[in-house]
């Protein structure tokens, strides 16, 4: 089975103005919420996909409850440590510019902590984990290598979908597949990338620190692959009008796991999470299998 750990979800409470006026009532044309966090939308691309999963992390009070019921109407397990407080509401008000109130979260105790620990321990090698996002101030700094420390020796696979210490700190535990960006590659070795050939020096590290896998976005420019016993793969992004970029990142990782779990070939699964990515940055809402297919018809 596959399992997406989200450790601070919210809903996004998205609202939709004509014009923003600050210091005044100002009336919406429209408003829907949704689901959020960067493993629920791995979750919800999956199901959209056809594959299950199981969504897990830290939920509380009527907003969780909100998340909850949403998932089960896609047909999305849940097994969420459900917490005191309530889940966090993020505000997105979308009008000639978007502004966004993220909130803070519901406090997490040592021992909710330990209760995901204990599950995710649970996992064994027919399993394959997702864990990304930053960490909220509630949880240790390095509860990323508390989980991966728990799961040594299950045998479950584990995706990592993190930025800087967060993720180097967890390479010595030999993830899957590790997703960052260009940007965030430049940050993690202090370095500006100039070409493709400094590109892959650096992704490699990643690999000589222990990933597997190393994917890294390159937003409308595609993204590259490099790898244990493979050549780097630079594939473009499919053309299409970018309508929102939010997700983009969680549907490739989607894309990635739904075809490396059928057929376990990187190279398929790699061009199939580009197309996925592209599909969600094309569309108002996440990747469906009908737009994922038709993207990769139009790719080399």
């Amino acid at each position: 089975m596959i399992y997406t750990v989200t450790f601070s979800p919210a809903i996004d409470y998205v609202v939709d103005l004509d014009h923003l006026e600050k210091g005044a009532i100002n009336r919406s044309k429209g408003e829907h919420c949704l689901p959020g966090g960067k493993g629920i939308n791995v979750s919800i691309v999956l199901s959209n996909l056809g594959k299950p999963s199981v969504a897990t992390g830290f939920i509380g009070g009527f907003t969780g409850a909100y998340i909850q019921e949403e998932l089960e109407k896609r047909g999305i397990a849940s097994d969420f440590v459900h917490v005191d407080g309530n889940t966090r509401i993020n505000v997105k008000l979308r009008g000639k510019e978007e502004t966004a109130i993220n909130g803070q979260g519901p406090h997490i105790t040592d021992a909710q902590i330990e209760e995901l620990l204990v599950r995710l321990q649970k996992l064994n090698e027919e399993d394959l984990l997702v864990i990304s996002g930053t960490i909220p101030s509630s949880l240790p700094s390095d509860i990323y290598e508390k989980i991966l420390e728990r799961m040594k020796g299950n045998g479950a696979q584990v995706i990592v979908d993190a930025t800087n210490d967060i993720l180097l700190n967890t390479l010595k535990y030999r993830p899957l597949l590790v997703k960052p960006n260009q940007e965030e590659l430049e940050e993690m070795f202090h370095v500006t990338i100039h070409n493709d050939a400094e590109l892959i020096e650096n992704a490699e590290k990643l690999i000589a620190l222990g990933a597997k896998y190393v994917i890294v976005s390159l937003g409308g420019d595609g993204a590259l692959l490099v790898g244990e016993g493979i050549s780097p793969l630079r594939l473009p992004a499919p053309k299409g009008k970018v309508v929102n970029t939010v997700g983009a990142g969680d549907s490739l990782v989607a894309g990635f796991i739904d075809e490396y779990t059928i057929s376990g070939n990187i190279a398929k699964a790699f061009r199939r999470g580009i197309a996925t990515g592209s599909a969600s940055a094309f569309s108002e809402g996440l990747a469906t299998k009908e737009e994922v297919e038709a993207l990769l018809q139009k790719m080399e």
